[in-house]
């Protein structure tokens, strides 16, 4: 596991995939900023990769992840994106293994060394309990436990799959940390997820599909508080 990761429990991840583009996305990371302060709670912001530095340069608290990388080194590689660009740009870390951008184990295992190489800390998908056992076996930093069959349903995991995945992960490493994903769509959500055991949690269209950026930021700032509540409810 890369030493250098920074991510403290609990934590909460936003993705804006390609819901949101341009002056929305920045929008969205400043509303994440402030919640992060106000709760003191960490935020994964995966952003677009074209808006990494523009977040990066415009925030304080989050922490800026990249949606994706490729297993490249500086050289050829026409449109592909290359892990030292994504550090050059203020990205802390990246997301791999996303449903909507899968790998094998072994181009996994290689895309985790390549970036420990440049000090990326890594966030891997899992849609399954065995995929998050197996997973953990190559010590990624974070792994997101995340059934794609939940994935932008509004449905989120129940408290058994929760605690099953979580103990999963932590028979393997112990140091990993566990974001519970997938269908979370409101301050219940959350705090059920933290609550039951997770580290962390995340959303992406429960936060993004909003229709403003008013009930996009309030959305935020009810998670995050939901996250705090929880955490500080369960110690």
């Amino acid at each position: 596991m890369h030493k250098d990761c920074k991510i403290r429990a609990p934590f909460f991840e936003i993705g804006p995939k390609s819901y949101l583009f341009g002056d929305d996305v920045l929008d969205l990371a400043l509303a994440a900023d402030a919640a992060a302060k106000k709760y003191d709670v960490d935020i994964i912001f995966t952003t677009p990769v074209i808006d990494i530095r523009r977040v990066a340069e415009a925030t304080e608290r989050i922490h800026v992840f990249a949606p994706h990388m490729d297993n490249l080194k500086p050289g050829r590689g026409l449109a592909d994106t290359l892990p030292e660009s994504l550090v050059a740009a203020g990205a802390e870390g990246v997301m791999l293994n996303h449903c909507e951008k899968p790998l094998t184990m072994a181009q996994l295992r290689a895309a985790i060394l390549r970036a420990d190489e440049v000090g990326l800390v890594t966030i891997v998908c899992a849609d399954s309990i065995a995929e998050a056992a197996a997973i953990a076996n190559l010590n990624p930093n974070i792994i997101v436990a995340e059934p794609t069959e939940l994935i932008g349903t509004g449905k989120a995991s129940d408290e058994d799959y929760v605690r099953a995945s979580t103990e999963a992960v932590k028979n393997v490493n112990k140091d990993i940390q566990v974001l519970q994903g997938a269908g979370i769509k409101c301050y219940d959500d959350v705090y059920r997820n933290i609550y039951a055991g997770a580290d962390a949690t995340g959303s992406s269209s429960g936060i993004v599909a909003l229709p403003t950026r008013e009930a996009r930021n309030a959305m935020v700032d009810e998670m995050i508080r939901a996250v705090r509540e929880a955490w500080d409810a369960r110690h």
